[in-house]
């Protein structure tokens, strides 16, 4: 069975962002392997906590990504 983990960071993707995560994820799996694939093919998209990740041995939150703002959310 296919599969695709995506995490990414909470509250920055609306529910139509993760719908076309999922689909899209879906078809590219379809055009690899056929359309044998589409039916079996899972993708899981995970929110992570704000402060729950990093790279190179550094914390990262949301306000220390350029340009990220949670959804639902504006900058002024």
């Amino acid at each position: 069975m296919p599969f695709a983990n995506f995490k990414v960071p909470e509250k920055t993707l609306t529910p139509q962002q993760k719908e076309e995560i999922v689909t899209r994820t879906t078809e590219l799996y379809v055009e690899i392997y056929g359309e044998r694939a589409r039916n079996n093919t899972m993708v899981l998209v995970e929110e992570v906590a704000d402060g729950g990740w990093g790279i190179s041995g550094n914390v990262l939150t949301l306000a220390m990504l350029s340009g990220a703002t949670p959804t639902g959310t504006s900058n002024t």
